[in-house]
């Protein structure tokens, strides 16, 4: 029981609640500009793009109070085509 909350402890001690920020990347809607929404606050925008070596990005982004928007979320997979 001892080694059980142990290793419990040290497994939780390497764990992070917040990561690095995703960087937005050539495609992205906020890429080299501030970009605004008419959306209310906290609303939810996403955006998908054929990105670099014909890879697939999907985004997330929340609409602040000013209106700009905040990537949260950037995942990359392969884009297959279907002829």
């Amino acid at each position: 029981m001892r080694y059980t909350a142990i290793f419990i402890a040290m497994a939780l001690a390497g764990c992070s609640t917040t990561g690095p920020s995703p960087e937005p990347v050539p495609g992205s809607l906020t890429y080299g500009r501030v970009a605004r929404s008419p959306y209310p606050p906290g609303t939810v925008v996403k955006n998908t793009f054929l990105g670099k070596w014909g890879y697939r990005t999907f985004e997330k982004y929340v609409v602040q109070s000013d209106g700009t928007l905040r990537l949260t979320s950037q995942q990359t997979a392969p884009d297959f085509l279907v002829f």
